[in-house]
Order: C-alpha cells, then structure tokens, then sequence
C-alpha cells in the first residue's frame, strides 16, 4: 500500500509543475480537449441508443416475466457503457498521445531538465506512439469486454466489473504513459513491462489515480498534462535516477550559484 500511495502522489506531483511551467502544461490542453469532445460525443451518442442496443442484443429476454426481463437488460446496458467508459479512458491516452506528440514531448523535456541531468535521447517520434496507442487501443478493448461481461454477474457484478476494469486500466494507462520516458533511455516495449511488474504497486497507484481522474467530467483534459509529467517523474524513479518527487532544479541557477549552496569540504575547512 506504501508503494500505491507513493505512484498516487507521482500524479499530484504532475500537477505541481502547473506552477513551475504553465505555458508548457497549458499547451498540453489543447490535444487532451480537441479528443476529449469527440469522444465525450460518441458516450453521449451511447447513452441515447442505449435501452435499443441492449434491447437488440437479448432478444431471448422477451418471453421472460416483464420485471425480470426489464432489470437483465438495465443491467446489459450497464456493463455496455462501463465498457464503453474504460475503453474511452484508452482510447482517449492513446489517441491525445499521438495527436498531441510535440505538446507533450515539451512538457516531458520540461521535466526532464526541471529534475537535473541530461534528457535521454533515444529517439521516439509520431509512429513509435502511433504503434505503442494502437497496441493500447487493442488492449483496452479486452479489458472493456471483460468489464462488461463481468458486470453481467448479478448481484455483486456491477462492482467486481468496476474494480477489475479499473485496475486494468490503471495498469495501461501506466505503461502507455510511461512508455516515452522509458523509452528514451534505451528500453524496449518488453523491459518497460518488466521495470514496471517490479514496482507493481507505484505504477498501479500511478494508473489508477489517473484513470479515477479522468473519469470526473473534463478531468481527463484537466489530468492530461499533468499525467505525462507525473509519468515523467515515475519512470526516472523506476529507474533509480531519483525519488520521483526530487525538488525541481531551476534553470536560472548558474554552476557557480550551485557551488556556494554546496556544503565545504571538510578537508579544507581543517586546513
């Protein structure tokens, strides 16, 4: 539990660098709404075919008792927007990733030179995040099927869909948000999900808190920026390269002003 508060705060962190760089953060909100009202519209689209669809797809129910029959399919209808609404938390990373690229790439180098070190320069432009959002895409689908076929199971199925759906989404959203950090200092798509199965916990945190954001309505755009820079601090964590939540070094700050703040050295101050 140490560790998943710790990856939730990686998220709160992210957005403490709203007040460090705005202009950068700012930019990052321009893909995450431009995506984020088209899908907003295909959920609302959702929800008025929604008693049709789940009437289409149980057509066996219509013998049944007009009660029994009426609360099967409410609960279809259910497990099909939860559905809907993980894969739309997929869709949304996956798609504001690709589309917003440079917005992104800036806000990552922001917090690359903001923590200190040299920014990592492996290459990963548009079509590594065009194949790495499709591969997320896929894989939300599945977890958008299993959450919906687990929310079929009556009585207790409403909220064992929710929480498996959510901790599999938060655990993509984690990998897929990490994936650029990650992949700049020269690890693959097979030794970022090893890194990442070994902090568990942190990046479970990380994803989770991240997806029960964007489940807020316009938390998804909000959260958006702040997620890839929190991402940013939890891959360089992962790594050991820090803390994660290390005090940003400003710019500003010359080589020269950094040495005064450095403690003497003891044999000099003995001579």
């Amino acid at each position: 539990m140490r560790e998943f508060g710790r990856g939730i705060r990686m998220l709160f962190a992210g957005f403490g660098w709203w007040g460090r760089r705005p202009g950068v953060m700012a930019l990052g909100l321009v893909p995450a709404a431009l995506v984020g009202i088209v899908l907003v519209g295909l959920l609302i689209t959702l929800a008025a075919f929604l008693p049709g669809l789940a009437d289409a797809t149980t057509p066996f129910a219509d013998s049944w008792p007009p009660a029994l029959s009426s609360a099967f399919r409410i609960a279809v209808g259910t497990a099909f927007f939860a559905g809907a609404l993980f894969l739309c938390a997929i869709t949304f990373t996956a798609l504001t990733l690709m589309v917003g690229e440079p917005f992104y790439d800036r806000v990552w180098r922001s917090v690359e030179n903001g923590l200190g070190g040299s920014v990592p320069d492996q290459p990963y432009g548009f079509w590594r995040a065009a194949g790495d959002g499709a591969r997320l895409i896929a894989r939300g689908i599945l977890v958008a099927l299993l959450a919906g076929l687990l929310g079929l199971i009556p009585v207790v199925g409403a909220v064992a869909g929710t929480v498996v759906g959510t901790l599999l989404t938060g655990w993509l959203l984690a990998d897929e948000l990490c994936s650029r950090a990650l992949t700049a200092r020269g690890l693959d798509r097979a030794a970022r999900r090893t890194l990442l199965r070994a902090h568990r916990g942190r990046a479970l945190g990380f994803g989770v808190a991240t997806q029960l954001c964007f489940l807020v309505p316009l938390g998804a755009v909000a959260v958006m920026p702040a997620a890839v820079a929190g991402s940013t601090m939890l891959a360089r964590a992962l790594v050991g390269e820090s803390d994660g939540l290390a005090r940003p070094v400003d710019p500003s700050v010359t080589s020269v002003e950094l040495s005064r703040d450095r403690p003497a050295d003891p044999r000099s101050a003995a001579r």
